[in-house]
C-alpha cells in the first residue's frame, strides 16, 4: 500500500491512499488462472493421446498384407529425432532459468536454440512421411497405417503448433521485454513443449521400438 499527497483546486492538500497489495492480488489472481486453464487443455490433450494410442493397441497389428513396422521404421533416424526433440526440452529449462534471472538475451538465445532443435524433428518427420507415401504406405492401406499416421501425425502438428509459438513469442519478447505477460506465456508453452516430449517418449517406446524388435 502507497500513499501521496495532491492539490486540491481549493488551495489544499488531499491524501490519497493506493491499495498496492489488491493490484498485486488481482495479478496473482490472473495468473493463477492462466495457468489452471492451460493445465485443463493439457488434460483434454492427453485424453486425445490416449484414445490414439488405444486404437493403435488394438488395431496395430493389422497389417492388411501389406508392410510391417520392421519392413517400414528406420530406427536410426528415429532415434534422431528422439535425440533431437529430447535436447530441446532440455535447452527450454536453460531458457525458463534465464528467463526468473530476468536475462532477457541469453533466454532468447535459448529459446532460439530450442527452436532449431523442434524444426530439426519436424523436418525428419516429415522425410519419414513423405518416404512412407512414396512407396505406398499411406494411412488407407491398412489399420496399422492408419493408426500410425493419426497418432504421429497429430504428434507432429503439435510440435509444429509450439515451434510457431515459440517464434510468435520470440518476436513478442523481442518487442515489449520480459513483461509479467510473456514470462506466463513462456511458462504456458514450457508446459506444452515438454508434455510434448512425455508424449513421444510414449510413441518412440510404444510404436517404433515394440514395432522393431518384438
Amino acid at each position: 500500500m502507497s500513499s501521496a499527497t495532491v492539490d486540491t483546486p481549493e488551495g489544499g492538500f488531499e491524501f490519497i491512499v493506493h491499495d498496492d497489495h489488491h493490484h498485486d492480488d488481482g495479478e496473482h489472481h490472473h495468473e493463477t488462472g492462466t495457468m489452471l486453464g492451460f493445465w485443463i487443455y493439457l488434460m483434454s490433450d492427453c485424453l486425445i493421446f490416449g484414445i490414439l494410442f488405444a486404437i493403435y493397441a488394438v488395431v496395430g497389428q493389422n497389417y492388411a498384407a501389406g508392410p510391417a513396422p520392421v519392413d517400414l521404421f528406420e530406427l536410426d533416424k528415429i532415434a534422431w529425432a528422439t535425440a533431437w526433440l529430447l535436447l530441446s526440452s532440455i535447452t527450454y529449462g536453460f531458457s525458463v532459468i534465464k528467463m526468473h534471472e530476468n536475462n532477457k538475451n541469453m533466454m532468447m538465445f535459448w529459446l532460439l536454440v530450442t527452436g532449431i532443435f523442434g524444426a530439426a524433428f519436424l523436418y525428419l518427420s516429415v522425410e519419414e512421411f513423405m518416404h512412407l507415401w512414396h512407396i505406398g504406405a499411406g494411412p488407407g492401406a491398412s489399420a496399422f497405417l492408419s493408426a500410425f499416421w493419426f497418432l504421429v501425425g497429430t504428434h507432429g502438428v503439435h510440435v509444429a503448433c509450439g515451434a510457431l509459438w515459440l517464434v510468435v513469442l520470440l518476436v513478442q519478447v523481442q518487442i515489449h521485454g520480459l513483461t509479467p505477460e510473456n514470462k506466463r506465456r513462456i511458462l504456458c508453452l514450457s508446459l506444452f513443449w515438454h508434455f510434448l516430449d512425455l508424449i513421444w517418449i510414449g510413441v518412440f517406446s510404444f510404436v517404433y521400438l515394440t514395432g522393431v524388435l518384438l
